[in-house]
């Protein structure tokens, strides 16, 4: 099991996610949403190769967060 970054939402432990995929794929709705979710994409793409995701970063990410309570 891999340990996630992010906690999982309500709606992806109880399948709903997985349950609208399914239905959204062969209905074609999910290329129409496609070039909506290109400045997303870039973004985290850009994040990515800059570092942001790296293990230190996250870490410092997560120690600011805690320190600001």
């Amino acid at each position: 099991m891999k340990i996630h970054y992010r906690r999982r939402s309500l709606s992806t432990m109880l399948g709903i996610t997985r349950a609208k995929k399914r239905i959204n794929r062969p209905v074609g709705l999910t290329a129409i949403r496609k070039p909506l979710r290109a400045p997303g994409n870039f973004e985290r793409r850009l994040k990515r190769r800059a570092g942001y995701y790296s293990e230190p970063i996250k870490l410092f990410r997560w120690l600011t967060r805690l320190l600001k309570r």
